[in-house]
């Protein structure tokens, strides 16, 4: 048995819209596990479902060998981390920290252990006697991190806890959460639009579409072999080009253009993916287009072109000379292209 259990998990608001669809989800002790997709597409409700904040309309969900679906959220042994942080603003850092404790009626030197090592293990310890309003984001979001860590949950959810902090700061806390997390070993739930933060942060990805789980798997898994159109474009930056086509004999017709798959298949209306890190700008290349916009990103730089009426882009180094205007040629490999079926949206 594992750890969490989540089994046919459904939400149907009373206006009749269906927030998550039928959701089954094993999470194994120790496990990180992200939650990605667009807003408004049911992470967020299954996570809160999870923590006891919204009611289930059908499904079990266990945790620890224990269905909670009717247990109170403050008895269910989890912590949750909130995007807006919801410190009180009249307290310390410290009274914030141990606030949970205090109501639980934890002893007064086992509420300072707990909330003195906790500090210091979030580098925060020389803010206890701070309130909110004088803390930054980011030190905020620790005082917040470590009002769930003094609790000693068996289970961590993070509801977008970064949304609110800039790209520099969002990127260190990112680590930070990922380095804490190995370092409690406990089971842990992330949620976040952001597939970045997925990648990076998640030992696996459950990317949720419409109320409906898409696709699970490690984030090599999700990019490398994306299950569906919907996952294959949502998970990559810059996302996997998809280009139109019919598919006759292994042949992938784009408008001129014909792509050899080395896979004798017929499909009238289908799409091709490609990484744009799988387009190989050669002067030998079979193909040749026009570079309409470069980006620079320093090592790396981002050639947005067409072919066959269709747009697409290829990501290489800059070292490469390539300019806007420029015509270029590239090659195809068979081996790195994903063929989808347009009438299911499913890989072939």
């Amino acid at each position: 048995m594992s750890f969490l259990e989540l089994k046919n998990i459904t939400k149907i608001y009373p206006n009749g819209t269906k927030a998550v669809d039928e959701t089954s989800l094993n999470v194994e002790d120790g496990e990180f596990v992200v939650f990605v997709g667009p807003s408004g597409c049911g992470k967020s409700t299954l996570l809160r479902m999870i923590a006891g904040l919204e009611d289930i309309t059908g499904g079990e969900i266990s945790l620890d060998g224990v269905i909670i679906n009717n247990i109170d959220p403050s008895e269910r042994d989890v912590a949750m981390v909130f995007q807006n942080y919801a410190l009180y603003p009249h307290m310390t850092v410290f009274n914030n920290m141990a606030y949970g404790l205090k109501n639980r009626g934890i002893s007064k030197d086992k509420i300072n252990s707990k909330v003195n090592d906790a500090a210091k293990l979030l580098e925060i310890d020389q803010l206890l006697d701070r309130k909110p309003s004088m803390l930054s984001g980011g030190q905020r979001q620790r005082v917040a991190m470590g009002r769930a860590i003094v609790r000693n949950p068996k289970i961590f959810l993070f509801d977008e806890p970064l949304s609110n902090l800039d790209a520099k700061l969002r990127n260190q806390m990112r680590l930070e959460i990922k380095k804490l997390q190995r370092q409690m070993d406990v089971t842990s739930i992330f949620v976040t639009h952001d597939q970045t933060e997925a990648m990076t942060l998640g030992d696996r990805i459950v990317v949720i579409n419409d109320g409906i789980v898409e696709q699970v798997g490690t984030p090599k898994e999700i990019y490398s072999n994306p299950n569906t159109k919907f996952v294959a474009e949502f998970i990559g930056s810059p996302q996997m080009n998809l280009f139109d086509c019919s598919i006759k004999n292994g042949i992938a017709k784009i408008g001129e253009a014909q792509v050899n798959l080395d896979n004798l298949i017929n499909i009238n209306d289908a799409s091709i993916g490609i990484r744009p890190d799988d387009i190989q700008i050669t002067d030998s290349g079979k193909f040749e287009s026009k570079a309409n916009l470069v980006e620079y990103l320093g090592s790396d730089m981002i050639i947005y072109s067409s072919i066959g009426g269709q747009d697409f882009s290829c990501k290489l180094s800059s070292k490469i000379d390539v300019k806007a205007g420029d015509n270029f040629k590239f090659d195809i490999t068979p081996s790195s292209i994903h063929v989808f079926d347009n009438n299911t949206n499913k890989k072939v």
